[in-house]
């Protein structure tokens, strides 16, 4: 048996290095009890539950249901996968400075394999893996961070010998449920962006039929991944998914209906470069060829460096990390909209009608022109939702 000193990352000080003696110490342990062993307060604890409840869009008396929960189930067994990736995600969960993200969330799950945190290295790390998949097969969960190389029987990405391809199939296929993170896991990112040499894919495409919730985001946001996972522990099931199998507590709304810059749109005011006055006064981006208007997701309302700001809001436009195939699909990103062919929707153009292409688009010069010359008049929220989010059949809404 693997016994690895439980020890703390020195890169990441407040951080709790995973070594399998730990994780098999807590298994079986409620959350409750293993929080309370790795100092978290209840009042941390409070916090995580009510941060959940918000970003799981649900009312307020849910914070109850989902304390309950925690208190008394016991801590999920969970591996994380990377495969080609820039760790970005990794980063994302382990810089979380908030204490009810990154302290809680991983002390939440019982997590025994992580390449990039766990103690264990070589053929020590990749037996606590192998252990999992034997002893809890069809009981822990999985998180895949990074595209599958499928070109060339997927030497492209080897791990101990063995190609990523093969891990995600008998890895992916034995889990209770896999959780993609970021643009890469989700339908291969950046790494499947033409012309792709590895053949890369998304974890749902590299293992047909496996149970995949997608995160997409370039990197995903941590509270949203903790979030599905406290939806599993509080009800027994996965979070409402749109037909992307993303949830819709995360990816059912516009981000131009939720920026925080939306009404100088509505007014008609825009920056026209970087560093004029109106990029200082925190004018719509819209013109430099913010994507916001097409694409769906909550980091205007979750936000990122303990919820203190998000791309947009630090000056630069919303690049539509977590749309399909955005790096081929949404680029150019500095040239505005209707360039970019699918203004209003959330997929690519060539799933969409050329004739509803062409009547957002002309619908979009119109507005734009529209409201740059009526300045501060007046203008109906409803009428604009309509210009700028057109009926799709890929898409499922909110209700």
């Amino acid at each position: 048996m693997i016994r690895v000193t439980y020890s703390t990352c020195t890169r990441y000080p407040n951080f709790t290095i995973i070594s399998e003696r730990s994780a098999m110490d807590d298994s079986g342990k409620s959350v409750v009890a293993c929080l309370r062993k790795h100092g978290v307060s209840r009042r941390q604890f409070l916090e995580f539950a009510g941060l959940m409840t918000a970003t799981l869009a649900l009312p307020p008396h849910y914070q109850a249901q989902i304390l309950h929960a925690l208190e008394q189930k016991k801590k999920p067994i969970l591996v994380w996968l990377e495969f080609q990736d820039c760790a970005g995600n990794t980063e994302a969960m382990l810089r979380s400075s908030h204490p009810t993200v990154a302290d809680v969330v991983l002390d939440v799950l019982s997590w025994e394999y992580h390449e990039t945190i766990m103690a264990g290295a070589g053929h020590q790390a990749e037996a606590a893996l192998a252990r999992v998949i034997r002893e809890e097969k069809g009981k822990y969960m999985c998180i895949v961070e990074g595209a599958i190389p499928t070109a060339d029987g997927g030497v492209y990405c080897t791990i101990g010998g063995r190609t990523a391809l093969d891990i995600a199939r008998e890895v992916c296929g034995s889990a209770l449920a896999t959780i993609s993170v970021g643009a890469c896991a989700w339908d291969g990112g950046l790494v499947k962006s033409y012309p792709n040499p590895t053949g890369a894919v998304g974890t749902q495409e590299a293992v047909p039929g496996v149970k995949v919730v997608n995160l997409p985001g370039c990197p995903h946001h941590p509270a949203n991944t903790a979030a599905v996972l406290v939806h599993y522990l509080t009800f027994g099931e996965m979070p409402a998914l749109d037909s992307y199998n993303r949830p819709l507590f995360a990816y059912g709304k516009i981000i131009h209906d939720q920026c925080e810059r939306r009404a100088h749109y509505d007014a008609g005011r825009f920056t026209e470069e970087w560093g004029d006055e109106g990029h200082r006064k925190g004018y719509c981006l819209y013109k430099m060829g913010c994507k916001g208007p097409e694409a769906n997701y909550n980091c205007p309302t979750v936000r990122y460096n303990d919820a203190t700001s998000w791309p947009v809001k630090a000056g630069h436009g919303c690049i539509a990390c977590a749309s399909p195939r955005f790096w081929d699909t949404m680029s150019p990103f500095y040239k505005r909209l209707p360039n970019v062919a699918g203004f209003g929707v959330d997929v690519p153009v060539g799933k969409i009608g050329v004739a509803v292409i062409g009547a957002v688009a002309a619908a979009t010069a119109v507005h734009l022109a529209a409201v740059t010359v009526k300045g501060h008049a007046h203008h109906d929220p409803s009428e604009e939702d309509k210009t700028l989010v057109p009926p799709s059949h890929s898409i499922k809404r909110e209700d």
